[in-house]
């Protein structure tokens, strides 16, 4: 049951949580905007289409930028309610009531796991879901910008290519796809001048490619004198493939297995032509991040947990600059590729910081 200072210390922690994640959200969008602004210009569009690409660029991007920076929000808020505590010396009452700092950190630290949990379900499943939108870059809103595709890979192991692929219309010009077996070998080939996507209808699990002008020609193997094999030619009017517009355009993307979810890596790693190394990093660096989020506001709390109000800004530069590191060192460790599939590198900052978070947290006087 929540007692009166877990309601106090809770309501105090959403409020600095919500102003975080909108000031902290907001620098980010204008710093990304000051720096980008012409490529939305750059077409000559007028003010309010220009306003409304911005607006259909950066609001798919929140749930990125959050899940980059909800380990600093967190951290920001829970500091924020303990510095206005110290300052308002309302610490040092607790403590004279026989409340000890452990008691005072539980609702911090349930509360910081709790924003760990809205972390997950931000890359889990809202990235997820408008990885597509994710992809693009500043000058492709709209889905107007058409540009070239070449040998993405669908579920059936086929190689789909394009010379031209406009995202907003749902559309390839110049298609070709490359159908292979077992062993890798092209044994069908399908052309068609134009492709419109139509979306899978329930219980289908894939969607099709309306061909237009659609030829295909498959290797037959003979047997005995004579040519070894000869070609059949059709003309199909379809093709069944995973590879609709938003997986197209979410694949262009040079990073775009890190906008996928775990489930979704898993599946992807078991394909045969699947950089698992790469998958593997990802999946990692997923975990770590997510851990490091709550590892910040371990790190952090041990500086704040004192009944004196005289050394607040010392005590909260020196959480700075430990988290600061702790944040770094997290982004260097998963920066670093390795050709085998260990991603050990990327576990090192929890090692050495989850480590030190204890130490300090032990050495807090009660």
């Amino acid at each position: 049951m929540l007692t009166v200072l877990d309601r106090y210390l809770l309501r105090s922690l959403l409020t600095n949580y919500f102003i975080g994640i909108g000031v902290m959200l907001s620098l980010y969008v204008v710093l990304d905007l000051f720096v980008n602004m012409d490529e939305f210009t750059e077409r000559g569009d007028s003010v309010f289409r220009v306003a409304g690409h911005i607006a259909d660029y950066y609001l798919p991007n929140l749930a990125l930028y959050f899940a980059q920076l909800g380990g600093v929000i967190t951290l920001f808020a829970c500091g924020a309610v303990l510095v206005r505590m110290r300052k308002l010396n309302e610490i040092t009452a607790m403590l004279a009531s026989g409340v000890s700092l452990y008691r005072v950190a539980r609702p911090i630290l349930l509360f910081a796991v709790a924003a760990t949990g809205v972390l997950v379900i931000d890359t889990e499943w809202i990235i997820p879901a408008v990885a597509h939108k994710l992809a693009r870059k500043h000058d492709e809103v709209g889905g107007k910008r058409a540009y070239e595709v070449l040998f993405l890979k669908d579920g059936q192991g086929a190689l789909l290519s394009a010379g031209r692929f406009f995202p907003g219309d749902g559309e390839l010009q110049s298609l070709l796809v490359m159908e292979r077996d077992e062993a890798g070998a092209v044994h069908r080939i399908i052309e068609a001048d134009r492709a419109r996507w139509s979306p899978p209808v329930d219980p289908l699990p894939t969607g099709s490619w309306l061909l237009e002008r659609g030829r295909s020609f498959t290797r037959v193997a003979q047997s005995g004198l004579g040519p070894r094999e000869s070609k059949v030619e059709e003309y199909p009017t379809t093709y069944k493939s995973n590879l609709g517009p938003k997986e197209i355009e979410m694949r262009q993307a040079e990073g775009w297995v890190g906008f996928l979810s775990l489930a979704q890596l898993k599946a992807i790693q078991a394909e045969p032509e699947a950089d698992r190394a790469a998958i593997v990093r990802t999946r990692h660096a997923r975990v770590v991040s997510l851990i490091v989020s709550l590892l910040l506001v371990l790190l952090g709390l041990p500086f704040f947990l004192d009944r004196s109000p005289a050394n607040v800004l010392a005590d909260a530069t020196r959480c700075v600059l430990v988290c600061g590191v702790c944040f770094v060192s997290t982004f260097i460790a998963q920066s670093i590729r390795l050709e085998s599939l260990s991603a050990f590198t990327a576990w090192i900052p929890v090692f050495l910081f989850g480590t030190l978070a204890m130490v300090l947290l032990d050495r807090v006087r009660t």
